[in-house]
């Protein structure tokens, strides 16, 4: 058949509407959607059609009754909203492509309330005046950090942004050329710098930074000094480094503020945990930097969020840097951070915050609900696959903990005539959507990042599998 024959075969969009899978699919999401994907869908089938071989163009379906149930099939995807809830079997606890750290219980509840109606995003109630949106978070990052002062911007990129903008835009900002890190998304610090308007001044080398090499560098046009946690890599072997501490004093002596750009947040000491000790904010508070920025959905386990804390005069100017109100945050994220920063006050951190409870599980119980997952997986699968439990390493990802590896018990699967590959792609097409890893052409499940009952939905998704 050739193309001009298989595109009259196509029927129109009104003989579609009127079949009884279609008019169901109306009754459950709005005319006007169905409508535009129904669109969609016949052009593609055009452009298919079109850019076709003859011998292509024979696998091509046009049957009315075949493309109705094509369509039913792709409606009940496309109508669906796109941003949704997926769960995370990757073992990768800060995974950025999941959305990093998911909120606790306290958090999640608080957006609610929030979104629920007006809220006194700026607004006094002891005065009835206009106030602060800052004002919510202010108090509970003076309190957990020690710090002077506290607010809050979009993400942390954001805040190290603003922070050069206002002290050193058309001045020069002295890092340490080991410092000079990339994050996410191709986006480097020395970019973000030229953006700011502020003018990089490297010092010492790739592994070696001395105090001396700062202090060489300062002049009558140096109106800052820079430090940066490296939270994505670790450089080690023959290195020297200029401590916040030193920098702070050598700061002082010269009239500099110091800026240290904190990266992941740690408000909790891991050290005691069995981690690798990471750098405390309150740590920076008491060496006396004037301005500390951090993540909000890193270490700290909430939403995206770029925290600032220091000397009160120093984030007095940024708030009032015209650039604050472009990057500034709405209610669901005060509401969401409000709520995470509460549970360093008034909880166990370990135990409500998601990311810090995933970090810090016990292997045992890990191995537990692992067993127990693949004994119903077995039961699942028949002689239809192979199942398995097996140790294994799960990360903190987001640029967090590098080269740190986590203990973890996973369940792999194998299933006959499936490579795992299908199985990945077959899982994030579910509802809900899951993500796995894939280990040594095996299909695998980190019990770390799973929250309680998700177990329900993979056993769900993978009886779909071996129909």
């Amino acid at each position: 058949m050739d193309k001009k024959a298989l595109l009259r075969k196509i029927p129109s969009v009104e003989e579609i509407l009127v079949q009884d899978e279609i008019k169901k699919l109306i009754t459950l999401y709005p005319r006007g959607l169905v409508l535009n994907i129904i669109r969609s869908f016949l052009e593609s089938l055009r452009e298919e059609i079109l850019n076709s071989t003859d011998s292509e163009l024979n696998k091509i379906e046009v049957k009315l009754s075949s493309l109705i149930k094509s369509l039913s099939a792709y409606i009940s995807v496309e109508a669906l909203p796109s941003l949704k809830r997926v769960i995370n079997a990757t073992g990768v606890i800060l995974h950025t492509n999941l959305g990093r750290a998911p909120l606790s219980e306290k958090a999640k509840k608080q957006v609610l309330e929030v979104m629920d109606g007006y809220s006194n995003l700026e607004l006094d109630l002891k005065t009835g005046k206009r106030g602060s949106r800052y004002f919510h978070i202010a108090g509970l990052l003076r309190e957990i950090t020690g710090a002077e002062d506290g607010f809050v911007v979009n993400n942390n990129a954001a805040a190290v942004f603003l922070a050069l903008s206002t002290f050193a835009k058309g001045k020069e900002v002295i890092v340490s050329r080991s410092e000079l890190i990339e994050i996410g998304g191709s986006f480097r610090l020395p970019e973000i710098m030229k953006l700011s308007g502020a003018k990089l001044v490297e010092v010492g080398t790739t592994n070696k930074t001395y105090l001396e090499d700062y202090e060489l560098a300062i002049n009558e046009e140096t109106a800052l000094i820079l430090k940066v946690h490296p939270s994505n890599f670790r450089i080690v072997g023959f290195t020297t480094e200029a401590t916040l501490l030193e920098l702070v004093d050598l700061g002082r002596k010269f009239h500099l503020p110091v800026m240290y750009d904190a990266g992941s947040g740690a408000l909790v000491d891991f050290a005691s945990r069995g981690f690798p000790g990471e750098p405390t904010i309150q740590q920076a508070v008491k060496m006396g930097a004037q301005i500390i920025t951090f993540s909000g959905d890193k270490l700290l386990g909430g939403t995206q969020a770029g925290l600032i804390v220091g000397k009160k005069e120093a984030l007095e100017k940024m708030k009032k840097n015209h650039l604050t109100r472009a990057l500034r945050v709405d209610k669901l994220t005060l509401a969401a951070l409000e709520a995470t920063l509460r549970h360093y006050l008034e909880e166990d951190v370990w135990d409500n915050i998601p990311v810090l409870k995933m970090l810090s599980t016990d292997l045992k119980e890990i191995k537990k609900r692992a067993k127990n997952l693949a004994s119903k997986i077995k039961k699942v699968i028949g002689a239809k696959g192979e199942v398995s439990l097996m140790e294994s390493f799960s990360q903190s990802g987001g640029g967090a903990l590098p080269n740190v590896k986590i203990p973890t018990w996973v369940v792999t699967l194998k299933i006959n005539k499936l490579p795992p590959l299908k199985i990945s792609e077959l899982l994030r097409q579910a509802n809900p959507p899951i993500i796995i890893r894939i280990e040594e052409d095996k299909a695998v499940f980190d019990l770390r990042t799973l929250l309680s009952g998700e177990e329900r939905a993979i056993l769900r998704a993978i009886s779909h599998l071996v129909v």
